[in-house]
C-alpha cells in the first residue's frame, strides 16, 4: 500500500515542514530585542538596538547553521560561560535592521509564532517600523520606542526614561 506521509511510514506523526521548526525553536529558545542604549556618537546620546536571536547551548550548532542558511543572513556567536555549566551557548544573531525589516519579520508575519513571544514579536516589529519613519531620531520618538522596550521580554524600567534627557524633553502632549 503506498502511503501519503512523503516520509514514508504510515504510523509516523507528520513532521512539521522547516518553517514550522523555526517557530517552535524561536518560540522555546528565541528572542526579540529591543535596547535603548547609551551612545555619545549619536545624535541625541542615546542608540536604539534592535536584535533577533536564538540561543542554544554548544557544541551542537548545526540547529544554528540551519538557521543561518535558511534565513541566508545573520551571524552564529559563541558566549562563554561563566557559571558552573561546561558547554558555551551558541547564538544565532541578526542585528542588521535591513535583514529584519526584509528577511526576519516578513517570516514571522507568515509563520506566526504560538507563545507570548508573538507580542514581543509585535511589538518589536512596530519598533522596526518607528525607526523606519525616524522616530529613532527624535525625542518623543525615542521615548515612545523606550516605553515599548519595557513591554517586551518582562523588561523593566527603561534607563532612557529615567534619564535626565527624557525628563527634560517636553511630551507633545503636555505642550500648550
Amino acid at each position: 500500500m503506498d502511503s501519503d506521509n512523503p516520509l514514508g511510514a504510515d504510523n509516523q506523526q507528520e513532521r512539521p515542514d522547516i518553517e514550522g521548526w523555526i517557530v517552535g525553536f524561536t518560540d522555546g529558545e528565541g528572542c526579540f530585542s529591543i535596547s535603548v542604549v547609551r551612545n555619545a556618537t549619536c545624535r541625541l546620546g542615546w542608540q536604539v538596538q534592535h536584535e533577533f536571536a536564538v540561543t542554544q547551548a554548544a557544541p551542537p550548532r548545526s540547529a544554528l547553521e540551519l538557521l543561518r542558511e535558511f534565513f541566508g543572513c545573520g551571524s552564529i556567536i559563541e558566549n562563554h560561560r561563566r557559571d558552573d555549566h561546561r558547554s558555551s551557548l551558541m547564538r544565532f544573531s541578526v542585528k542588521c535592521r535591513r535583514d529584519l525589516a526584509e528577511i526576519i519579520v516578513p517570516f514571522f508575519e507568515l509563520h506566526p509564532l504560538l507563545t507570548a513571544k508573538q507580542g514581543d514579536f509585535e511589538r518589536f516589529n512596530h519598533v522596526l517600523q518607528l525607526m523606519q519613519t525616524g522616530a529613532h531620531l527624535e525625542h518623543e520618538g525615542l521615548r515612545a520606542i523606550a516605553a515599548i522596550t519595557e513591554q517586551m521580554n518582562r523588561r523593566g524600567r527603561s534607563r532612557y526614561l529615567e534619564s535626565s534627557e527624557a525628563i527634560r524633553q517636553p511630551s507633545r502632549s503636555r505642550r500648550p
